[in-house]
């Protein structure tokens, strides 16, 4: 059986009784006041500070490691894309690889540990509010990771991607998720307009996907109406809401063949000026650009850019984007700006 001691409440003074040699929390049971009472030895008292700082310890350790792997996935793609490839038996180089990944990633997540932790909780704040309001919340984190990898994959420069994801670009998760490809009534949209130029295809065929792209743009341009944003506020229309009208400010249209592209196989990115957001189509590199200014100026669009010059973009890896922008009937028109604030890659 436990002695019993007998200690003064600080607050109004009234004796209590409590156990000798414990540690305990309590109410005063004339005032109500939360007391706190440590009878221990002073070596019981280390005792628990080293237990309670080991507990602390592993659970940061526990969180550090889960975010090497969030981190060590992205920058393996890179790294296993760019290093060269002994041909190691059973690939033990990349294994190797993702371990010195790994571990270097953890060496300095500990070393900035209470940083890591703090922005951590900051974020992990942040994403719960932007959840509840229905915002970039924690869905969002998801879906951009797991479509930055998937793209990564693909891409024979994953870390272009990891650059621009990382890139400031407004409402880039409202975007994206407006950008319903996967809607079967937006694949059907785009499949349905893909057919304008069928007869030139045969003559083309590795530029097949293209073309059809291209069709699908005279579709939406020779129907678009321009219709402005409710009043004081930013309306971003998913593709398949602005394909039944066709109309739209240059958000919306810019998601609609964003969208439609993607649906059918192309690849193309939005750029975001100064007041204004277009698509733009990826047609290959310099090598292709002959042959596609042919075909648009000659078999496609000859008519509408009779005598113009086209318009177009060449990235820093060669890569040549055309310009697919409402203000024009036909693909390579002017830029309404010039001044690139912001590039969102979608595939």
């Amino acid at each position: 059986m436990n002695n019993k001691i007998v200690i003064n409440c600080p607050k109004c003074s009234k004796k209590v009784r409590v156990p000798e040699g414990k540690h305990i929390k309590f109410v005063c049971p004339t005032c109500k006041e939360e007391l706190e009472f440590d009878d221990r030895s002073e070596n019981e008292k280390k005792t628990t500070v080293i237990k309670n700082t080991k507990e602390e310890t592993s659970l940061a350790d526990t969180v550090i490691n889960y975010m090497s792997w969030f981190v060590a996935f992205p920058i393996f793609i890179i790294a296993h894309k760019l290093l060269p490839n002994p041909d190691w038996i059973f690939n033990l180089d990349r294994f190797l690889i993702g371990i010195i990944i790994i571990m270097g990633l953890r060496l300095i997540l500990k070393k900035f540990r209470v940083g890591v932790i703090g922005a951590l909780i900051i974020s992990l704040i942040w994403l719960s509010y932007g959840s509840l309001a229905g915002e970039y919340g924690f869905i969002s984190v998801y879906r951009d990771y797991k479509e930055m990898v998937l793209t990564m994959i693909k891409n024979p420069h994953p870390e272009r991607i990891v650059l621009e994801t990382l890139k400031p670009f407004p409402n880039k998760s409202v975007i994206k998720k407006a950008i319903d490809f996967e809607n079967p009534l937006v694949r059907n949209f785009a499949v349905a307009s893909s057919k304008n130029f069928k007869e030139v295809v045969g003559d083309y065929k590795e530029h097949r996907t293209i073309i059809q792209c291209f069709s699908v743009f005279k579709k939406i341009n020779s129907n678009w109406e321009y219709v402005s944003d409710p009043v004081s506020r930013e309306y971003f229309a998913k593709a398949s809401e602005s394909m039944e009208h066709l109309s739209g400010d240059c958000d919306d249209y810019s998601i609609l063949m964003a969208a439609c592209i993607k649906s059918i196989g192309g690849t193309s990115r939005l750029i975001h000026t100064n007041g204004h957001l277009y698509p733009e189509l990826l047609i290959g590199s310099k090598k292709d650009l002959k042959k596609i200014i042919r075909l648009v100026k000659q078999k496609l669009f000859s008519d509408e850019s009779y005598n113009k010059r086209l318009i177009y973009h060449i990235d820093d890896y060669d890569q040549v984007w055309l310009n697919l922008d409402y203000t024009e009937k036909y693909p390579g028109g002017p830029f309404m700006s010039e001044t690139i604030l912001g590039v969102l890659m979608l595939d």
